[in-house]
């Protein structure tokens, strides 16, 4: 039995898990029953229900309903629409999935028509589409989102393929069938269809059969992949371990490759611990060469060492602050002359090791403060050394 389609959708009050689009307040709804609603693009995770949504609206708005995938649509399919609905009183709905992937001659077709409300047009991705769409259509258009479905709402939709059929699931069973599809309701409900081809009375060992892990979103979408990545460098810039360890296994199951992972640690490292504990760099680095070699599953190991290794390391960013405002002291024209002592080649500069490893003398023609030490680990030590000598205030 086809789940998917037997709880499809056909009003508002059909959508699970939606409620801010769905419900009689939801500015979506209402302009929807007005007949108000102008072109749209929606966007959320997988199996969220943006194909049902667009149907939805298309029946509330009672319009004649075309859908299109951006990845196989053809110009001349849309402008046979447009020829076909040139002179009638109904406009029709033209649902496009994946729209990120337009061509720009594509989006140039949509233009006209969007301008002159010939069509109603509604886009949806799996990312923001905004950033992929041009600004004459942005200008055009509403952007709408989709949430993960939570468990409860999912477990709604079990309930009414269960009162549909006479298949029967245990309560192990139900409880992986919804955490296990990780809010989304079309891959919930096809493992649903799966097994009941195999046996009415579903058991957890069933359902693992086919799905031994959860489902999560594939680093490698642009919007998940970036939202990981950031939510583990700023959990271990929190110094907290269990976020920082969570993110990086949410990375490694998506499909991450080690190598990336390591970069971004090295760079942490650096930039948000630096001088506070200078052995994190070294740390980092050889675990950079490490996984290069070594690769998954192992590097899995190697890679919770150094996350967990620098969530527990003291933070500075000291380093990060003054390189930045030096540069941005030299690009705002500040050229100080060399002092003659420090030219290459040049008579009068004092060697400090002749001295005790330290020795005054002029560095720069104009006192300038860039870096500002923190009285944080290793840091510490370091900033009272450097003001124990004469010229350092």
């Amino acid at each position: 039995m086809d789940f998917t389609q037997l709880l499809r959708p056909k009003t508002f009050d059909d959508l699970v898990g939606q409620e801010h689009l769905s419900s009689p307040t939801s500015p979506l709804r209402i302009l929807c029953e007005k007949n108000a609603l102008g072109h749209s693009f929606i966007y959320g995770p997988a199996g969220t229900g943006k194909t049902s949504l667009a149907r939805v609206i298309a029946s509330t708005m009672d319009l004649p309903f075309y859908e299109f995938n951006a990845t196989s649509l053809k110009i001349e399919q849309l402008r046979k629409i447009f020829e076909q609905y040139k002179n009638a009183l109904q406009k029709p709905l033209i649902f496009i999935d994946e729209v990120h992937r337009l061509a720009k001659n594509q989006q140039e077709v949509l233009l006209p028509v969007m301008e002159n409300n010939a069509v109603l047009i509604i886009g949806a991705s799996t990312e923001n589409p905004f950033f992929s769409l041009t600004s004459a259509i942005r200008s055009r258009s509403m952007l709408f989102e989709l949430k993960n479905i939570s468990n409860n709402a999912l477990l709604t939709l079990v309930h009414k393929a269960l009162n549909s059929t006479d298949i029967r699931l245990d309560g192990d069973a139900e409880e992986y069938l919804v955490k296990s599809s990780s809010g989304d309701a079309r891959a919930m409900l096809k493992l649903l269809e799966f097994c009941s081809n195999i046996d009415t009375d579903i058991t957890i060992e069933l359902l693992k059969s086919l799905r031994p892990n959860a489902i999560s979103a594939g680093s490698s979408e642009a919007g998940v992949h970036y939202d990981l990545i950031s939510a583990m460098i700023k959990s271990i810039r929190g110094s907290d371990a269990d976020a920082g360890i969570y993110y990086l296994a949410r990375l490694i199951e998506g499909g991450e490759s080690a190598d990336f992972i390591a970069r971004r640690l090295v760079i942490l490292a650096s930039e948000d611990i630096g001088n506070a504990n200078p052995q994190a760099l070294t740390l980092t680095t050889s675990c950079m060469t490490s996984v290069s070699k070594i690769g998954f599953p192992e590097a899995r190991i190697i890679l919770a060492q150094a996350v967990t290794y620098l969530c527990a390391s003291p933070k500075s960013n000291s380093s990060y602050i003054a390189i930045n405002e030096a540069m941005k002291a030299v690009k705002n024209g500040l050229m100080l002359d060399i002092p003659e002592a420090l030219k290459n080649n040049a008579e009068g500069y004092i060697y400090p090791h002749d001295f005790g490893g330290y020795v005054k003398q002029r560095h720069l023609t104009k006192k300038i403060k860039f870096v500002e030490f923190k009285s944080i680990g290793y840091e510490k030590k370091m900033k009272e050394w450097l003001e124990s000598l004469n010229d350092f205030t």
